[in-house]
């Protein structure tokens, strides 16, 4: 597992990377530090980039508080919903497999 250091001074960030939030799945994050010109210019805090799905190229930015996290059952849904999709990946490349045999 890779661990991130924050620098002291940063606040640290309420969500993470692969994290699946109601706006989709958290691709990247960035911190605009007090005194920068980017912090000047949007607000200080973490920024964080989310793709709405992991086949999507496209990316929304959002700031920490624009975030919501899903419900348990929404998150449970969603990761069935990723498994179902998984199996019959599954299913249908056995079943190629066994015609090339």
């Amino acid at each position: 597992m890779q661990t991130i250091s924050i620098p002291s001074g940063w606040d640290y960030p309420q969500f993470t990377f692969g994290q699946r939030t109601k706006q989709g799945i958290i691709v990247g994050m960035v911190y605009y530090q007090i005194g920068t010109y980017l912090a000047e210019e949007f607000g200080e805090g973490w920024y964080y980039t989310v793709s709405p799905n992991k086949h999507s190229e496209e990316l929304h930015h959002y700031l920490e508080n624009e975030l919501t996290l899903l419900s348990s059952e929404e998150l449970q849904a969603r990761i069935q919903a990723e498994i179902d999709c998984y199996r019959q990946q599954i299913k249908t490349l056995t079943q190629q497999l066994l015609i090339v045999k």
